[in-house]
């Protein structure tokens, strides 16, 4: 048990170093499952988003993560059925409240936004404003990239996704005990 525990510890310790030099890096080195990846740091990600101000590509992974949590919760065959339904009540209501802030329609296809954000926070950590700009252009962001852009540079404390941070991060722990 004891070396169960430390192996955990081991490789959470490994996977918080290696998330924080590249934070659209696969959980764990792709050895991890993306969904409790993003769970794990959906309190770094998108639980405070003021705190990315001036920051539009860390704002872009925020926005990707809670798209992609949102939706993984949803419709993915292993955490579809299992998760509780407030808390995907609550990513989708936070999910809203990040989509009104930003512009993006309600209608707008989960997926395409997820890549769009990872195309323009890849942009713009490589210093590339005009990738970042043509990943945000389209139908999914009605007010242009510059407004996408400013806005994502600009973002407030969004209090529906601190809420929703938090309960997926806890949700995630909460199945890992029923599977114990």
């Amino acid at each position: 048990m004891r070396s169960r525990r430390g192996m955990m510890a081991l490789l959470l310790g490994l996977g918080i170093a290696g998330c924080q030099a590249d934070p659209n890096a696969p959980y764990l080195w792709g050895i991890g499952d993306p969904v409790r990846g993003a769970a794990f740091y959906a309190q770094r990600n998108f639980g405070d988003t003021s705190r990315w101000k001036g920051q539009p590509d860390r704002a872009a992974v925020a926005v990707e993560q809670l798209e992609f949590l949102t939706s993984e919760f949803a419709t993915n065959p292993i955490y579809a059925p299992a998760v509780n339904p407030a808390v995907l009540q609550t990513l989708q209501a936070a999910r809203a409240e990040m989509r009104g802030f930003l512009g993006i329609p309600d209608n707008a296809d989960p997926q395409v936004v997820i890549e769009a954000m990872r195309r323009a926070g890849a942009a713009l950590r490589a210093g590339n404003r005009a990738g970042a700009e043509a990943a945000l252009s389209g139908p999914a962001f009605p007010a242009g990239p510059q407004v996408m852009l400013e806005r994502m540079s600009n973002m407030p404390f969004l209090p529906r996704c601190a809420n929703a941070a938090g309960m997926a991060a806890a949700e995630i722990a909460r199945l890992d005990r029923m599977r114990v």
